[in-house]
């Protein structure tokens, strides 16, 4: 099985059934779709009954947060890849899991996000990215296909509210050097208004405690360095020094080539 596409809801029917209808129109049909509702009790449930023939394992049920609802759905899953859709969200058209199918080629494979607006939220990303990236920014879980065995041995982690995926593909994509892959695949619409962004003073708190709890203070001291520079550039002159004999090769045969072409011109 290609994908397992897992959505977590809690009271937001009519989001759930947005993203259900997104995710039951792909015209690849080689996944799986699992619902994990956290005992809603503002009709969600009904949305699930409703689709239950297209859904193939849901539970409603109080859960203890977002990453023990999204752990849920990785228990269940079964699929190569992992996508969490989750309610709110969509996919951007009806070919993405089609799309997708010849980038699979990583651990991680990250796709472009957009808002409903059509606003592109998420960078296009040529290379793994590494810690400088994650300092400030993250991978957009919509956007993300994740190899399920990476989850073999490590969930979700449940004690963070709000960080978890981030502290998540720091874990694997900086530190366990897990494969990274970029793909030009527009993959999905994202609701504005997550927790992540609604709640940004327990967001930073949050990302402070993983950085202490993943790195010793010498590391975080040298991304602090970097952090509030206007241009980091100038803590990288050194390094350009390394260059200077190559630069002053190239000035040299420029100018070169200038005179020799100003004698032709001349002569001719």
């Amino acid at each position: 099985m290609r994908y397992s596409i897992i959505t977590i809801n809690y009271n937001n029917r009519d989001g759930l059934l947005k993203t259900i209808e997104s995710v039951v129109s792909q015209s690849y049909k080689d996944f799986e779709y699992i619902v994990i509702d956290g005992g809603s009790t503002d009709g969600s449930r009904k949305v699930i009954e409703e689709f239950s023939d297209r859904i193939d394992y849901w539970v409603s049920e109080p859960d203890k947060g977002i990453y023990n609802a999204m752990n849920k759905g990785i228990i269940a899953a079964h699929g190569d890849y992992l996508n969490f859709m989750n309610s709110g969200d969509c996919f951007y058209d009806k070919e993405v899991l089609s799309n997708t199918i010849p980038y699979l080629t990583a651990d991680i494979v990250h796709g472009k996000l957009y808002y409903f607006d059509l606003k592109e939220r998420s960078v296009y990303l040529k290379d793994s990215p590494n810690m400088f990236h994650f300092y400030d920014n993250t991978l957009n879980h919509q956007a993300s296909f994740i190899s399920r065995k990476l989850f073999a041995n490590s969930l979700y982690d449940e004690k963070y509210k709000i960080v978890s995926d981030w502290k998540f593909f720091i874990e694997k994509l900086v530190i366990q050097n897990c494969s990274f892959a970029s793909m030009p695949v527009k993959v999905g619409l994202f609701e504005e208004g997550g927790i992540s962004e609604s709640q940004r003073v327990l967001n930073a708190k949050e990302r402070n405690e993983v950085l202490t709890e993943l790195f010793p203070p010498r590391v975080i001291e040298a991304f602090e360095r970097f952090k509030g520079k206007e241009s980091p550039m100038l803590d990288l002159i050194p390094q350009f020094n390394k260059t200077y004999r190559l630069q002053n090769f190239i000035l040299f045969t420029v100018k070169t080539i200038l005179k020799v072409y100003n004698i032709f011109k001349r002569k001719s």
